[in-house]
C-alpha cells in the first residue's frame, strides 16, 4: 500500500479547541481519505482513514 501524498492537506483544529496544546488536527480535503495528527507535534505520525469511517466516527462523536 502506497503512503497518500499529504502535500496539499488543509490542516485545520475544532474551533473548540482549548488553550492546553492537547489537540489534534484533521486534514480532510483529500480525495476519498481524512488525515488525522497532533497538533504538538506537526512533523510526527498521521493516522489515515477513509472518508466514510470518518464520517461514522464524527456522527457517533456527535451522538454522546
Amino acid at each position: 500500500m502506497s503512503l497518500p501524498d499529504l502535500a496539499r492537506a488543509h490542516w485545520r483544529k475544532s474551533s473548540r479547541s482549548g488553550s492546553n496544546g492537547a489537540c489534534v488536527e484533521v486534514a480532510g480535503n483529500l480525495p476519498m481519505i481524512v488525515a488525522i495528527r497532533d497538533s504538538k507535534d506537526p512533523c510526527g505520525p498521521v493516522l489515515v482513514v477513509g472518508t466514510a469511517a470518518f464520517r461514522a466516527f464524527a456522527e457517533s462523536v456527535k451522538s454522546l
